[in-house]
């Protein structure tokens, strides 16, 4: 059934949220795309993901009585990771119990940020002495003396003279990967913006960054249009040898970040030209896409990509529309199909300095996965499909209003939370790992993956269950909304096919992990902390994933943690800093690329995890 549900604001970003009652607070805020800082993994031991309840406080708990003073759970103070909502609840949130790379990406401007100490992009005013008899050194040399050694674009160099004197050689110097591409009139060194983008598979994420103050001044989002020409990256690796396909693909994108840089702007009140450098970062596929380099050898044994180095380019040149000599920045990759987006993923956890063996898991169409162990990182990539963004699911849908996000049974009955509190009309990955994870537990399933037919269901199976389990097309089907209670008359079910489609997004998840793990010599329980990234990631239930095999079972659940988009968290990052750049570069060069492909065991782990435990 689909109970009422009830709306959570979070403040200050004004995010709102409707959920079902019971929901933990932390789930709730994973909807509003806030990911909380949590070392103990929602255990709440370590108090760090404390939030002031306005509106809707409930009773603490004991784990709140243990943090906070009497005086403070009398004025709201909760953690997110213990109370439930139980109705309409107004939620305050300190920066604070934020991840310091997440608060930085999905905050609005109000917020608390630290400035970029390091930028690469580099602004410096300066008042030059006039050329006369006794100084007839050039125009540029005259610059250098002042800001250091540059090189300057022809074009800028064509029109050097020509905005110095006018400005009586007062001005503005903006230096971008060490190149001369501005000198501005007066003192513009406030005027300082560069973009960090996630190119998914199937969405795209950006973020406006202010290079003076740190502060994230807009963000954008909307569904890769690629996604026209295929679901996953092999369709897209196909369709760029057809004659034509790879600027087809290559325009999608374009137009669609171009236009996202002018909604950033607009939603700024700045002018585009005041965006100097667009950082990018995105699996191998998409990122050669973007770039317009054939990936036709992606496709094909063994695997290679045509460069692992970042490529640094002018943004006009790849069709952006920001200041005229602006700069493009595409993140290096580890090789195969683990990219850009991985290289940002390390940096923006810190995976390299876990105290022990960590695991990063982006859950996607593609899975990448990363283990940290022994001093040393090694990455693999799996073709895990898009049965996890909803494609290929017969109602399946991406994650948005109408679609049924979280599948719980309890009481007897079955009980469905949807997105924008609106009648259901299909399903989203993460109700697809709730929905098997509950047919296991109750015996609607069977460990390989088949539904029970009626006639085989467990005597003790309420009656209300029972009736959900139907015969569709000659082929058991679960009922997760009946027709009456659906937005389009259609009832929305879960069919054997659905199931086997996550079996293999699952399996190849669970066997690349495998894989990695018989590689190091360790066992699942020997993992301190599986980081989750991605921003499906964010949505899966620890507990679920779990009982279904995406996650190790035999490690505690505090263990892992929700990290965010991280794709877009280490973009940010090396938009901001020098210093993360070379370290991103540095842990390209440093982490194993595995092939799984060629590994002799991963045929058979991968069978074996297409079982549910």
């Amino acid at each position: 059934m689909r109970d009422a549900e009830s709306p959570v604001v979070f403040q200050p970003m004004g995010r709102t949220v409707h959920v079902l009652r019971g929901t933990r607070l932390l789930e709730a805020a994973a909807g509003a795309g806030l990911a909380f800082d949590t070392p103990c993994g929602g255990e709440g031991t370590c108090g760090k993901c404390r939030v002031v309840v306005r509106q809707g406080a409930g009773e603490p708990v004991d784990a709140e009585r243990r943090v906070f003073s009497a005086r403070e759970l009398t004025e709201g103070f909760r953690l997110a990771c213990q109370t439930t909502v139980e109705g309409p609840m107004t939620v305050e949130v300190p920066p604070t119990s934020l991840l310091a790379t997440q608060y930085q990406i999905l905050a609005r401007t109000e917020a608390e940020a630290v400035a970029a100490v390091d930028p690469p992009l580099r602004k410096t005013f300066v008042e030059l002495p006039a050329p006369d008899r006794s100084d007839d050194a050039a125009d540029l040399a005259r610059l250098r003396r002042a800001i250091g050694p540059v090189e300057p674009d022809l074009d800028l160099l064509r029109g050097l003279p020509g905005l110095l004197r006018p400005q009586a050689f007062r001005g503005t110097a903006v230096v971008a990967d060490g190149r001369l591409i501005d000198f501005e009139p007066g003192d513009t060194r406030a005027l300082s913006f560069a973009v960090a983008v996630d190119v998914g598979t199937t969405t795209l994420v950006a973020v406006l960054v202010d290079l003076t103050t740190g502060a994230d001044r807009a963000v954008a989002s909307r569904l890769n249009p690629q996604t026209g020409f295929g679901d996953d990256v092999l369709s897209r690796i196909l369709h760029a040898q057809q004659p034509g396909g790879l600027e087809d693909l290559r325009q999608a994108v374009v137009r669609a970040i171009d236009e996202m840089l002018g909604e950033l702007a607009a939603q700024a009140g700045i002018g585009r030209e005041q965006i100097y450098e667009v950082v990018f970062s995105g699996n191998t596929t998409m990122q050669e896409l973007l770039c317009g380099i054939d990936p036709r050898f992606l496709g094909e044994v063994p695997f290679v990509p045509a460069t692992s180095d970042p490529v640094r380019a002018a943004a006009a040149e790849l069709g952006f529309h920001i200041h005229p000599r602006g700069r493009a920045y595409v993140l290096p990759v580890i090789g195969g199909f683990v990219g850009g987006d991985t290289v940002a993923g390390i940096l923006a956890t810190r995976l390299d300095q876990s105290p022990g063996p960590a695991l990063l898991i982006d859950i996607g169409t593609n899975g990448e996965i990363v283990l940290w162990a022994n001093g040393r990182l090694a990455a693999a990539s799996t073709a895990a499909g898009p049965a996890f963004e909803g494609a290929r699911i017969a109602q399946g849908m991406r994650a948005s209003a109408g679609a049924i996000e979280k599948v719980v049974v309890r009481d007897g009955g079955l009980h469905i939370n949807v997105i924008g509190d609106v009648p259901p009309v299909g399903l989203c990955g993460s109700a697809l790992i709730d929905a098997a994870a509950e047919f296991l537990r109750h015996g609607l399933m069977t460990s390989d993956g088949r539904l029970v037919p009626p006639a085989g269901l467990p005597q003790a199976l309420s009656p209300e269950l029972r009736r959900r389990v139907i015969a569709q097309d000659g082929k058991t089907a679960v009922v997760l909304a009946w027709d009456a209670d659906s937005g389009n008359g259609r009832a929305v079910t879960l069919s054997q096919r659905d199931v086997r489609e996550l079996q293999l997004a699952s399996g190849a998840i669970r066997a690349g992990t495998a894989i990695l793990l018989q590689r190091a010599g360790l066992r699942p329980a020997d993992l301190e902390a599986v980081l989750l990234a991605g921003g499906f990631g964010n949505f899966i239930r620890r507990s679920n994933a779990q009982r279904i095999g995406l996650l190790p079972g035999e490690i505690p659940r505090h263990r892992i943690r929700y990290q965010g988009n991280t794709s877009l968290a280490g973009a940010r990052l090396v938009a901001v800093s020098e210093n993360a750049r070379r370290t991103a570069e540095e842990l390209a060069r440093r982490t194993e690329h595995v092939d799984l492909s060629r590994d002799a065991d991963f045929r058979w782990s991968f069978a074996e995890s297409m079982i549910f435990p």
